[in-house]
C-alpha cells in the first residue's frame, strides 16, 4: 500500500513516490504524483481524473490541511455524481 503522505527524497534529489500527494502552486491544486514525463511531473487529481503537467521544481508535498481539503473535494464530487 502506498503511503500518500510520503515526501520527495530531497536528500538524494529523487522524485516523490508514486501516489504521494503533492501541491502544485501554479494551479493551485493537490494531486497524486504519477511519474515524470520529460521535464514535467505528472499529477492526477485526488479521486481520479485527467493528469496535468507540473513543474517539478515548483511542486512540494501537500500539507495535512491541503490533503484533507483535497479529500473532501473528491468525496463531494463523488457524492454529486451519485457514487
Amino acid at each position: 500500500m502506498t503511503n500518500r503522505t510520503t515526501t520527495p527524497n530531497a536528500a538524494v534529489g529523487g522524485a516523490p513516490e508514486r501516489g504521494a500527494l503533492m501541491y502544485d502552486p501554479v494551479l493551485p491544486k493537490v494531486g497524486e504524483y504519477q511519474d515524470k514525463a520529460g521535464p514535467y511531473a505528472m499529477l492526477r487529481p485526488v479521486g481520479g481524473g485527467r493528469e496535468w503537467e507540473a513543474d517539478p521544481e515548483q511542486i512540494r508535498p501537500a500539507t495535512a490541511e491541503e490533503r484533507l481539503s483535497a479529500g473532501v473535494k473528491a468525496a463531494n464530487a463523488r457524492a454529486e455524481r451519485g457514487l
